[in-house]
């Protein structure tokens, strides 16, 4: 089935103390979702579970990041998580670590479904 990406947010987390990349990469996801609505299910009577979420991670660690973790969070839709190459990592006797994430939502094509009236 094609799809037509609804929306895609950027969102920046970090972990100051202690180097989780998970800790980082959630707060990243909370981070672009706290700018986001989308009324278009109430509007629509349309269920969430039509929405697939693509999560893409940036951190310096990809291996180190628990995907399953991400997914969990994920409030609605069928989310799918990634990681690449990114972010930041500032070594020393505390780690710091700064993760980038893009949250993207897909719905399958709407054409022809409904039309906005005057």
């Amino acid at each position: 089935m094609t799809e037509q990406r609804i929306i895609i947010e950027m969102g920046m987390g970090t972990d100051l103390h202690g180097g989780d990349v998970t800790k980082a990469a959630i707060r990243a996801v909370d981070d672009a979702m706290r700018r986001s609505s989308l009324p278009i299910f109430g509007s629509l009577g349309m269920d969430h579970s039509e929405m697939r979420v693509k999560v893409t991670i940036g951190t310096h660690d990809p291996a180190a990041l628990d995907t399953d973790r991400i997914v969990a969070h994920m409030p609605r839709g069928r989310a799918e998580v990634s990681a690449v190459v990114g972010g930041l990592h500032l070594d020393g006797d505390d780690p710091m670590i700064v993760v980038t994430a893009a949250v993207e939502a897909f719905l399958p094509l709407q054409t022809g479904k409904w039309a906005l009236s005057d």
